[in-house]
């Protein structure tokens, strides 16, 4: 593919078109992945995920700048609400990020969540393997901060970055649904502001019950990202984190267990959308559907049967796989 090719040779303007039609799940967008796959796995992904209003964005515009300043490039993917207006993310890039905006080795782009609830949209990976097989030294995904969900993170990211903030009411029980369990770095950011030391003493607290990693002690830093405070010490244990990664053979396991997922996932969304295409086509469904409809049989144990019929299931595939054949 000709697209595919002029990305590869570093042209930027390949590179946000393909993004364009990854994002959009265009008819193109299976042989690009294709055709960038074994060009993945060189850069490292972070995580950047937490409530709203920790100052996130902040926190990723100071980091990109020390990791500039070591001489990384950087791909930065940034999840906003989804504009009920237009579909697209509400915030851009330009707003985010305008001392890097000017950067030709700092790539930003600005995506809407289009109704993920786990803080990033299904095509966020898509998106960040364009930017590793561009040549991204370092790729950062910031999740939309929509509370007490976004977990998603935890299957695309390296090294994720779970950030916190006094006065933020939900910050323990944000941590009970599940964050917890995810951070590899905990970062109380605008720790100028009263409560900063009670956020941390919490944190470490509910730490202490947590099952411990021999090889990796999950830290707590405090930041100022507004004023650049904190920011070198977030960088290095980045890189503590990362070097533990690489030298235990964790992070090749890891990324591995990441991709079977994302198999799995992508065969769920699939199946899922060719099912609905046949719901209102195939008499067998339409049957079982009104039966589901009038409380006659319950959906649960009905999947199960219909899972367990081998015949049906076969006819299901073959009926799809004609509609999708070209006139």
């Amino acid at each position: 593919m000709e697209l595919v090719d002029k990305m590869l040779s570093g042209d930027e303007r390949a590179l946000a078109r393909l993004i364009t039609l990854v994002e959009k799940d265009a008819p193109e967008a299976p042989q690009i992945m294709r055709e960038i796959c074994h060009r993945t796995g060189r850069a490292y992904w972070i995580g950047v995920t937490g409530p709203p209003g920790s100052g996130k964005s902040t926190l990723v515009d100071r980091l990109t700048a020390i990791l500039r300043g070591s001489g990384l490039t950087v791909g930065i993917i940034a999840v906003d609400p989804t504009s009920p207006f237009t579909g697209g993310a509400v915030l851009g890039d330009r707003i985010r990020m305008q001392q890097h905006y000017l950067d030709s080795n700092v790539f930003i782009r600005s995506m809407a969540t289009r109704g993920s609830l786990g803080g990033l949209p299904r095509t966020a990976r898509r998106v960040a393997k364009l930017l590793d097989a561009f040549g991204k030294d370092i790729l950062i995904l910031e999740t939309v901060g929509v509370g007490q969900t976004e977990l998603d993170i935890i299957e695309s990211a390296d090294t994720t970055v779970v950030v916190l903030y006094p006065g933020g009411g939900d910050a323990i029980q944000t941590m009970k649904a599940g964050l917890m369990e995810i951070a590899d770095i905990f970062v109380v950011n605008k720790a100028d502001r009263q409560g900063a030391d009670q956020v941390v003493a919490e944190i470490e607290a509910m730490l202490s019950l947590s099952p411990k990693d021999s090889d990796w002690q999950v830290p707590v830093l405090t930041t100022q990202a507004l004023n650049n405070v904190g920011i070198e010490e977030l960088f290095q244990a980045i890189e503590s984190h990362r070097s533990i990664l690489e030298s235990t053979g964790q992070l090749s396991r890891q990324r591995q267990e990441n991709l079977k997922k994302e198999l799995v996932r992508s065969i769920e969304q699939g199946v899922s959308e060719q099912l609905a295409r046949l719901m209102d086509k195939d008499q067998n469904l339409v049957a079982i559907s009104e039966k589901v409809i009038r409380g006659e049989i319950d959906p649960y144990s009905t999947a199960i049967e219909i899972l367990r019929d081998q015949a049906m299931l076969r006819n299901w595939l073959s009926r799809i796989e004609k509609e999708e054949q070209p006139e």
